[in-house]
């Protein structure tokens, strides 16, 4: 079966909030990236009431297997309670960059630096080719 990717996103009250939940879940190889976003307007439900608040969003590129740790991680570190915490399914992309997320954050590979670029390219059918992932 093809490897999974998925778009994880959450929502803080705080840059620096934001920016410690991005190091830690590329730092743990939970993302293979993590992109700050922000400040955004939001308006929700909370307690019966219609807020509004200045965020920062926080966007994480990983495999389906690393989403489970990430939510934890997410969970774990963060100030609100009741996180977002959600999921998109990558459908398709860039075969590069998907081959790169699942080298970031593959488990089994965390200390290996010394493998061969081209080698992994050719082995993956070369650049800028895209893959739908299904």
């Amino acid at each position: 079966m093809a490897q999974a990717y998925v778009q994880v996103t959450t929502t803080t009250d705080s840059r620096p909030e934001a920016a410690a939940l991005a190091r830690s879940a590329v730092a743990e190889r939970l993302a293979a990236c993590a992109q700050l976003v922000g400040p955004i307007a939001s308006t929700y439900w909370w307690e019966g009431e219609i807020e509004s608040a200045e965020e920062w969003m926080v966007v994480f590129k990983t495999t389906d297997a690393r989403f489970d740790e990430l939510a934890s991680l997410i969970t774990e570190g963060h100030s609100y309670d009741t996180p977002e915490i959600i999921a998109t399914e990558i459908v398709a992309g860039s075969l590069d960059y998907l081959a790169w997320v699942s080298e970031q954050t593959d488990e089994d590979d965390e200390d290996d630096e010394d493998g061969d670029e081209d080698e992994r390219r050719a082995a993956r059918g070369g650049a800028g080719e895209t893959v739908s992932v299904e």
